[in-house]
Parts: C-alpha cells; sequence; structure tokens
C-alpha cells in the first residue's frame, strides 16, 4: 500500500527559481509530447510508444531552441513522460478522458524519484539545489528520521504556497478491534448521509456557504486590467478563497469517513455515477460540493487499512423504492417525496433512511455470495416484490400491448 504524506514546504528564492524553471520545463515537455502525440495519430494513423518519446526528448535537448531543458533534472522530464503514456493508456482503456494540456495558471507541480533527492534524517535534498528543503512535517505518529520515501512531488498551489508529498510504500496495515457493527450510508445533498441505523450526517455545503464572497471577488479581479499587478493580487485572493473551501471540504470528507471506519466492521455503498450526475445543470454545483468520489476513496483505503470492509452495490438498485419491510417494489417514486407508505405492509418509510436499510440488505447479500470482494454480484432478498439485481441493467424495450 502506498502512502502519501503531504506538507508545506517553505523554499529559498533560489530553490524556488529552480522550482519553477523545472515546473516549466515539465509543462513545456507534456503539452510539446501531447501535441506530437496527438498529430501523429489523427494525420498519419500511427501510435507512440514511451520509447519514441524518449528518443524525442533526448533529441530536444540537443537543439539550440531547446537546450535549457539540459538545466533542470531529467527525473521530472522522464516522469511527465510516463505520466503521459498511463494517461493515454487509462483512456483507450476507458477509465479516462482524453489527456488535456497542462497551463501555466494552475497547479504545478514536479515528480522526483529516489535517483533525484536524498532523504537522511528527515533533512531534504533535491537535485539541481544547494541547500536542503525546509518544510513543516506534521503527523506526530510517525518519525520523520526513518521515513524512507519512494517519490517526491514539488508542487506550487495558484495561491502561492508551496507543498512537498511524501510517497510511502508500505505494508503495514492497522487493524482495528472488531465491532461486531454493520452499516449502510444513502448519500444525498439535503443529508451528506444517511447511515442504516438512522443516523444523519449533514451537508456542510462548503462552496455555497462562500458563493458570495466568491463572486464579489471574481467580479473584482474582473474589473483590473489584464496583466496589471492588482489583477495578479485580485486572482490570488480567489485562489485563496477557493483553497479555504477546498481544505474545509477534505477536513470534513476525512472526518466523516473516519467515523464511519471505526463504528462498523462493514459498510456498503452505492456505486454512484457521479460524472452523469452532474451533467444535471440544476444540480451540478451541489453535486460537485458534496465530493461523493473522493468520499469513496477514502473510504476504500482506510476500510484496507484499518482490516474493515467495503461492499459497493450495483447503481441500478432501487434501493428508494423498495420496501425494506416485506422488500415490495413501488413503480414509481419521484425525487420530492420523502416519506412514503408501503401499499403492502403499510409500513412508513422516510425515503432516505429506507434506502440505508436496503443497502445494507443488499450488501450482506453480495458479502455472503461473493465472500471478500467489494464488489457486487446479484443481490437478492425475500419479499413478496423482489428487487431487481444489483449489477447495471439494460432497459427493456416498451411493447404496445396486443
Amino acid at each position: 500500500m502506498r502512502t502519501a504524506y503531504k506538507c508545506r514546504a517553505y523554499p529559498t528564492p533560489e530553490q524556488a527559481a529552480v522550482f519553477n524553471r523545472t515546473f516549466g520545463c515539465v509543462r513545456l515537455v507534456w503539452n510539446r509530447t501531447l501535441a506530437e502525440r496527438h498529430a501523429a495519430y489523427y494525420e498519419r494513423g500511427e501510435r507512440t510508444s514511451y520509447r519514441q518519446t524518449d528518443a524525442a526528448l533526448t533529441a530536444w535537448k540537443k537543439t539550440t531552441e531547446l537546450a535549457f531543458l539540459s538545466e533542470v533534472s531529467s527525473v521530472p522530464l522522464q516522469q511527465a513522460l510516463r505520466h503521459q503514456h498511463t494517461a493515454f493508456a487509462n483512456f483507450f482503456a476507458g477509465r479516462a478522458r482524453y489527456p488535456r494540456y497542462k497551463s501555466r495558471n494552475g497547479r504545478q507541480s514536479a515528480h522526483y524519484t529516489r535517483s533525484a533527492f536524498r532523504m537522511r534524517n528527515g533533512v531534504l535534498h533535491v537535485a539541481k539545489t544547494h541547500a536542503p528543503l525546509a518544510f513543516v512535517w506534521s503527523f506526530d505518529d510517525v518519525d520523520l528520521t526513518t521515513l524512507d520515501p519512494t517519490m517526491l512531488v514539488i508542487s506550487r498551489e495558484p495561491d502561492g504556497r508551496w507543498y512537498v508529498t511524501f510517497a510511502v510504500d508500505t505494508d503495514d496495515l492497522e487493524p482495528r478491534e472488531p465491532t461486531g457493527h454493520e452499516i449502510g450510508v444513502d448519500l444525498g445533498i439535503t443529508d451528506f448521509a444517511v447511515t442504516s441505523d438512522g443516523q444523519r450526517i449533514a451537508n456542510p455545503r462548503h462552496l455555497e456557504r462562500r458563493a458570495r464572497n466568491l463572486a464579489r471577488y471574481q467580479r473584482r479581479m474582473v474589473r483590473c486590467q489584464r496583466g496589471s499587478a492588482n489583477r495578479r493580487k485580485a486572482k490570488a485572493k480567489i485562489a485563496r478563497a477557493h483553497r479555504k473551501v477546498r481544505n474545509a471540504r477534505a477536513d470534513f470528507l476525512h472526518r466523516t469517513s473516519t467515523h464511519l471506519v471505526r463504528a462498523a466492521d462493514t459498510i456498503v455503498i452505492e456505486d454512484l455515477a457521479v460524472a452523469n450526475m452532474v451533467r444535471n445543470r440544476s444540480l451540478a454545483k451541489a453535486i460537485s460540493d458534496c465530493g461523493w468520489a473522493e468520499f469513496r476513496r477514502q473510504l476504500e483505503y482506510k476500510a484496507a487499512r484499518a482490516g474493515r470492509t467495503l461492499v459497493v452495490i450495483g447503481r441500478w438498485y432501487p434501493s428508494s423504492k423498495t420496501c425494506s419491510a416485506c422488500g415490495h417494489l413501488l413503480a414509481a417514486l419521484s425525487l420530492s417525496t420523502r416519506h412514503w407508505t408501503c401499499p403492502t405492509c403499510r409500513t412508513r418509510h422516510d425515503r432516505d433512511v429506507n434506502a440505508a436499510k436496503n443497502i445494507l440488505a443488499a450488501g450482506r447479500a453480495v458479502a455472503r455470495h461473493t465472500p471478500g470482494d467489494a464488489c457486487g454480484a446479484d443481490v437478492r432478498r425475500q419479499g413478496s416484490s423482489l428487487p431487481q439485481s444489483a449489477v447495471k441493467q439494460e432497459p427493456r424495450a416498451a411493447r404496445r400491448p396486443a
């Protein structure tokens, strides 16, 4: 398992100049390689391998125009080529979208492997710099002097803050004592999460709370002249406001995911299609502000590290329309209906709590049929009306009655 520790860094002016030059070279190599790869495929029908991009980088360094690429460490440039090769592999496999060009206005980063940095007794030296890089270690449970990172990431955020990230490979798990408790989680917008035992976790709506201030800062920036110092200051202020929203959201997600992992041995969630849900222009901002995908990612690695079981059921499972008492499946249930009564057993349901109970029942079925696997198979349960399978289903064609 790979663990990352991200810390604030405080480079000297000389180090900042070296890193900024490295960021620019990484960005140039990425964009130029992407353009040539794009042209080779769409103009000549050829695919570009990593070996070809590596040879092209070596040839660029020998030209007069791009000779400055040799002034920075070659490791971040090679890593940029490797990351682009991986990005295209993910694209062709359907796991990611087409790689995009890097901008100088966003977050800048450079990846260093062990050959380009030295870490001894908690002192960090990076290639092409003379003095050690100063940073603040914020993890009291980890001894910095014994840290053996396999990769180092130097980054600069749009608000001007510097960070250093240490990637460490470790096989040490931290199993927690079993609680004998299982929990189903239904994610939403009104309440961020509702559990099968009735607990409601409120949605803090971090972006909505700061939307007015962000809009005011953006109006101020638009009024400033392009290229002026006042525009740069206004842009930095917007970046700081977004950083506060991002940090507050990350803190909330970490606290919530940690609480669930500590409270239950088995956690069951739905496989939400977030990328499709944000296409709804009325709810796109609210859905993006929730951070459901990041929440699932945190649950996955925290559950694996703590020895817990995370079960993910299919996104087409009708958890809200199914009665958790008798299994009756409603024909339709509008999003505005928050409470409903089962026509079979007359049980009054809260929509979200009922969905969480059904999610837990489906997760138990998945865990029983596929032990040790966190992804679902067929989910079946007893009742007068059986719910559909947990796997993805294609809609049936409508037929005209005879």
